[in-house]
C-alpha cells in the first residue's frame, strides 16, 4: 500500500496556467483543446477529499477483516462532486506510479464505477468488471462475476475505488437493498478504500434501514455546496474566478475582468463550481472564434448556460 509520496506538493502546488513567457506560443488548436478541457482549478473541497482519503487509506491498510472506513462526496448537481473525485483519483495513481517506478506496470491503482440507473446487483458487479476488462457473459452469475471481480482488483492493486452517482440506490427495494449488499461484500474482500459522490444523498433512502445504518456507520460525509461569496473575511468564489482567469490563454483579455465581475458570476450559476466552469470555457471558446480573444460581460451573456442556473438567474415569470 502506497504511503501516498508526492501528496504534499499536490496541495501546494500552483494551479495550472497557460506557457510560461517564452513558450512557443499555441496555434488556434491547441488553444480550443486548451479550454475545452480547461484546468482543475484546486478547491477547499478537493483539499479536504485528498486529505482524508490519504488517511483513510493509511488507517485501512493492516485492516483485512471488516470493511474499512468510507467517504461520500454530497451536495447538489453541477457541484463539483465528480470533477473532485477525479481529481484525487488522478494524485492517487501519480503518487503510486511515482513510488514504484516500473514496478507499477500492471498496477490499477485507482478504480473508478458509475452506478447504472435502476441497477441490480449483476449489472453494478458488470460495471465493476468492465471497469478492469474482465471477461462477463450472459451465463454467468453474479457471484461467478463478483469473484472474478474481487480477484482481478486484488490482483492489480487496487487502493482506491470510486463509486459515482451512489443516489441511484435505494436499498428500500429488493434489487437495491442487493446492489447495497454487492457493494458491502465488495469494500469487505477488496483491500481499497472506497469513496463515494452523489447528489445530497443525506435526502436520499440511501441511508435508511439497516444496510443505511451500516453506511452511515462506516461513512463520512464531504459537503460539496455551492460556493459562498463571502465567507467571514474571506471571498471563496472570487478567489475561485482568480484562479480560473489566471489559467486563460486569451491574447486580449484584460486581466482582473472576471473577478470584477464576481457578484454577477455568483448570481449567474447560483456558486455552483460546475457551472462556473462551463460558463468560462464556453466564453472563452467563443473569444477564440469569434476572434476577439477577450471575456466581457456581453460575451457571458450571450451564452445558454444549464436548466438549473438559467432557472437561477433568469426565472420564468409566474
Amino acid at each position: 500500500m502506497t504511503t501516498w509520496d508526492g501528496f504534499e506538493a499536490f496541495v501546494t502546488a500552483p494551479v495550472a496556467a497557460p506557457p510560461l513567457p517564452g513558450a512557443p506560443p499555441r496555434t488556434l488548436d491547441e488553444r480550443l483543446a486548451y479550454h475545452s478541457r480547461f484546468v482543475t482549478v484546486r478547491t477547499p473541497v478537493i483539499e479536504a477529499l485528498a486529505r482524508d482519503v490519504r488517511t483513510l487509506m493509511l488507517l485501512g491498510r493492516h485492516q483485512a477483516v471488516t470493511a474499512r472506513p468510507s467517504l461520500i462526496v454530497t451536495g447538489p448537481a453541477a457541484a463539483g462532486k465528480t470533477t473532485a473525485l477525479l481529481q484525487v483519483g488522478r494524485v492517487c495513481h501519480l503518487a503510486h506510479t511515482r513510488r514504484h517506478g516500473p514496478a507499477a506496470a500492471g498496477h490499477v491503482p485507482v478504480a473508478y464505477v458509475l452506478v447504472p440507473p435502476a441497477a441490480s446487483a449483476k449489472t453494478l458487479a458488470v460495471e465493476f468488471a468492465r471497469y478492469l476488462g474482465i471477461p462477463v457473459t450472459d451465463r454467468m452469475s453474479q457471484a461467478q462475476i463478483t469473484n472474478a471481480v474481487v480477484h482481478t482488483y486484488t490482483a492489480a492493486r487496487v487502493q482506491l475505488v470510486m463509486i459515482d452517482e451512489i443516489h441511484r440506490l435505494n436499498p428500500r427495494t429488493t434489487t437495491g437493498a442487493q446492489t447495497a449488499d454487492l457493494i458491502k461484500d465488495l469494500t469487505e474482500r477488496i483491500g481499497a478504500t472506497f469513496v463515494y459522490a452523489g447528489i445530497d444523498v443525506t435526502g436520499t433512502p440511501l441511508f435508511t434501514g439497516v444496510r443505511g445504518a451500516q453506511l452511515a456507520g462506516r461513512a463520512s460525509l464531504i459537503d460539496c455546496g455551492a460556493f459562498p461569496a463571502r465567507l467571514g473575511q474571506h471571498e471563496p468564489f472570487h478567489d475561485l474566478i482568480t484562479a480560473m482567469e489566471n489559467a486563460l490563454d486569451l491574447h486580449h483579455h484584460t486581466p482582473g475582468t472576471l473577478p470584477a465581475l464576481a457578484g454577477y458570476l455568483h448570481q449567474r450559476t447560483a456558486g455552483r463550481i460546475g457551472s462556473l466552469a462551463r460558463l468560462i470555457r464556453q466564453a472563452s471558446i467563443t473569444a477564440l472564434t469569434d476572434g476577439t480573444e477577450r471575456i466581457t460581460k456581453t460575451t457571458l451573456e450571450t451564452i445558454r448556460l444549464d436548466h438549473l442556473a438559467e432557472q437561477h438567474h433568469r426565472p420564468r415569470p409566474r
